[in-house]
Parts: C-alpha cells; sequence; structure tokens
C-alpha cells in the first residue's frame, strides 16, 4: 500500500519521499488510519517495523491543521526511555513535519537544562522527552500542559522494566483528561496491558509482529565458547569474516569498557556506550560509528532500543541479556526495514539456560556452529551406580559392605574446669555426706 493512499497531506507525503519512502509497512497502514480517527491506541511492534512513522504521521497531520505560522502551542508529548530513542524518534518529527510550520523540541538529562528551557519559551508544538527530564521541566514551570491533546508512550515495557513508570504516572496526572493516547510496545505483557488499562480510554489494539517474529529477515547464529575465550573469540570473527561495522551488545558497562579496550588492542577501531557515558560522548561514538570512522561499537542493554543505524549488517550479542526479551530489541538493531541482517551469539557452557528461556521466546531452535579451536570442553556425565569410575573403589567387592572408616579423635586441649574432675567424680552419697560433716562442724 503506498502511503499516498492513507490520507496524509501533500506536505508530508513531500517529506516522505525525500526520505525515500513510498509503501507502507504493516504497522503504518494499521495504525495511521486508526490514529486518524481518534481513538486511542494500544500498538504492539517491534523495533524496525516502522512504527515511529506510525505515530508521528497521524499527529503531525492534525496539529498541521490548526497551526498558524509563528505561533506555536504544546499540543503533543512523546514519552520515551532513553536519550538516544528519544533523539532517534525527534528527528523522525523533524523529518516528517519538515514541509509543516509546526516546532518540535527534544528534552532529556544530561543536557544543558538552560538552553532546553529557552528553547521551550520560544514556542513549541511537540515535545520528545524522556521522563525524569520532563518533570523537571514541570517543575520550573518552562512548559505549560493545558493545550495537550496527544500523549504517548513510546517502548512502554522498556518504560516499565527500567523503573520509570511513577515518573510517567506524575506527568499523566497533569495532563487534561480530554487527549488522545498512544501506547507502542515491543511485548503486550501482564504489566503493560495494566498500564494501558489505567491510561487508554477505550482502546483499539493494534498487533503487527508478534514478539520474535520481526527477526524473521535476521539470521540467527549461536557459536559455542568458554567465557574465557569470548575476548578472543569475538576479535578473531570480526577479523576474518572482515565484517566492517558491527554492533557488540554486553550485559555490564565495567565488561563493556573492558571489550572496547581489548578490541582497540586488537587493532580494531572501537568505540563504547553505556549509562555512566555523558551524552555528549555517546552522541559523538554513534556518530562515528555510524560515519564508518569506528568499525566497532559496543553498547549495553540500556542502548539496544534507541539505535538506528542505517545499512547495519551485523550484530554481536558477546553474552545473553539478564532481562530475555532485550534479545529481540538487540537482534533488532540489524535487519530493519525489511534488510536482510546478522545476529551471532556467543554462548559460554553456564549460560545454556538462558538461551533456552530465548529460544522459547523466538519459538525456534537457533543454529549452531561450532569454531574450530574454540569449542568448549564438554565433561561426560556418568549415570547409574558407579558414578565415579576413575577414583579407588570403597567396597569389599561389587555388592559388599562398605569399608569402615578409620576414625581418629583428636585430644582434647586440657582446661582449668580439667583441675576439678577428681571432685566431679566422686560418688553422689559420697558428696553429700562430706557437706553434711561440713556443716555440723559450723554448727
Amino acid at each position: 500500500m503506498s502511503l499516498a493512499t492513507l490520507g496524509l497531506s501533500s506536505e508530508i507525503i513531500k517529506a516522505l519521499k525525500d526520505k525515500g519512502y513510498a509503501s507502507a509497512t504493516p504497522i503504518q497502514k494499521a495504525l495511521i488510519p486508526t490514529l486518524l480517527q481518534g481513538h486511542d491506541v494500544m500498538a504492539g511492534a517491534q523495533t524496525g517495523t516502522g512504527k515511529t512513522a506510525g505515530f508521528a504521521l497521524p499527529i503531525l497531520q492534525e496539529l498541521s491543521k490548526e497551526a498558524m505560522e509563528g505561533r506555536h502551542h504544546l499540543r503533543a508529548i512523546v514519552i520515551v526511555p532513553t536519550r538516544e530513542l528519544a533523539r532517534q524518534v525527534h528527528e523522525s518529527f523533524e523529518a516528517y513535519g519538515k514541509y509543516l510550520p509546526l516546532k518540535s523540541v527534544l528534552l532529556y538529562g544530561g543536557a544543558n537544562m538552560t538552553s532546553q528551557a529557552n528553547r521551550l519559551k520560544q514556542g513549541v508544538d511537540i515535545v520528545v522527552s524522556t521522563s525524569g527530564r520532563l518533570l523537571e521541566h514541570i517543575g520550573k514551570k518552562n512548559i505549560n500542559l493545558e493545550a495537550v491533546r496527544y500523549l504517548v508512550l513510546d517502548e512502554a515495557d522498556t518504560i516499565l522494566d527500567m523503573g520509570f513508570v511513577h515518573e510517567v504516572m506524575q506527568v499523566i496526572n497533569l495532563l487534561p483528561k480530554k487527549r488522545q493516547n498512544i501506547l507502542i510496545s515491543a511485548t503486550l505483557s501482564g504489566s503493560v496491558k495494566r498500564l494501558a488499562t489505567d491510561i487508554l480510554h477505550k482502546p483499539k489494539l493494534v498487533e503487527v509482529d508478534s514478539m520474535g517474529t520481526s527477526a524473521s529477515n535476521v539470521e540467527l547464529l549461536i557459536h559455542p565458547v568458554e567465557k574465557e575465550r569470548k575476548l578472543e573469540l569475538l576479535s578473531y570473527l570480526i577479523g576474518s569474516k572482515n565484517y566492517k561495522q558491527v554492533l557488540v551488545f554486553v550485559r555490564k558497562k565495567q565488561e563493556a569498557d573492558e571489550v572496547a579496550r581489548e578490541l582497540n588492542l586488537s587493532g580494531l577501531k572501537t568505540s563504547v556506550i553505556h549509562g555512566d557515558k555523558s551524552s555528549g560522548v555517546r552522541s559523538r561514538a554513534l556518530s562515528a560509528f555510524k560515519e564508518g570512522e569506528v568499525r566497532v561499537l559496543v553498547a549495553t542493554d540500556i542502548a539496544a532500543r534507541g539505535l538506528d543505524i542505517p545499512n547495519l549488517e551485523v550484530v554481536m550479542n558477546y553474552d545473553i541479556p539478564h532481562v530475555t526479551g532485550d534479545f529481540v530489541h538487540r537482534i533488532g538493531r540489524t535487519g530493519r526495514a525489511g534488510k536482510k541482517g546478522l545476529a551471532i551469539t556467543l554462548v559460554s557452557p553456564k549460560e545454556e539456560i538462558a538461551l533456552r528461556d530465548v529460544e522459547q521466546l523466538m519459538g525456534k531452535k537457533i543454529k549452531r556452529e561450532e569454531v574450530e579451536g574454540y569449542t568448549p570442553k564438554v565433561e561426560k556425565v556418568q549415570r547409574g551406580a558407579r558414578k565415579v569410575v576413575d577414583k579407588k573403589q570403597k567396597t569389599d567387592g561389587a555388592f559388599g559392605r562398605k569399608k569402615s572408616k578409620v576414625t581418629t579423635t583428636k585430644k582434647r586441649k586440657t582446661t582449668k574446669r580439667d583441675g576439678y574432675k577428681a571432685f566431679d567424680d566422686k560418688p553422689k552419697k559420697e558428696k553429700r555426706k562430706n557437706e553434711k560433716s561440713k556443716n555440723r562442724s559450723k554448727r
């Protein structure tokens, strides 16, 4: 279906053509008409499916109908969990609305508060923000919420996982009751549905690509390896396969720094981003990676949802994420917009249980491929009566009794109490006689 048939304005269609977009994705076909009709929506959609355009285009369309050049009033708020995702969503609004008299502002923590406040005072139609920074500006009265007509919660499951739901609810309680609400989530879990019940009014359910199916154009591959040799194998794979651009995901910030340091020492130019890095450092690292100045980018899961890297062909999971659902978001960085991608995961023997959870989520067994020289040792587990054959048998015969163990008791250390032992060992009757005789003598 062509985007031009969805009832969008000529200005928006022109902007989409500039981006090279012509046909609508499944989520856009479902979302755009529903939102233009004014319904609240709960949508389940994976990364890379075009969901941002799915909610951004109808909002831009409706706001532009009442827009007046030079006059801006905040009418739409989009709340996202991470800085990277905030930048990505804001860039989409800017690109799709480039021919419209609308103004959007990006807000997130770590950036200069005063400069953000100045941009807000100049007038704004759309705010894309993380929940914490939005609350800060509301507290300082930099934002007027009276005219807000649209609220979008993008990546609602991540908002819940990262513990931002209380901040989000504080914002919602300050908004006008009459508004259109849009909740977008990769997973429609019980907690997401409960949040939807609290926020949405008679919502329409739009579900395109259930969890795991979005990876249909991504080849999944497992390489078993000992944990101690993961770094060595990671470096070997990138070099021997001559991967030009690789995004590597790790669980911990400290581990991300270590992986990046070792890859640089191996001659692979590498940058790293995680929660302890400043906003400027993260932006520069991501830009360098996109522009090809850096061959490898190492990131923690906090960045899994907000990275939009065009034509990224390879994602490598250094380990399996703590939250199983994050595996889908990691591999969703490649194979975007219908293109082919490759996602490689290094799995140690101790991660086999976590891998089974991932495979259950994906609904299929992931292909395994051993790399020569890196296959982990497998300890044979014997079953039956005699589990240990290498050790000397401790029985008299095949069915004989166990040999009795020779027990040796350690000599007890002598204490002061031992000096009264002779008295304590006397018969009780003799003790009583001695006590009576002593009593008589006292009288």
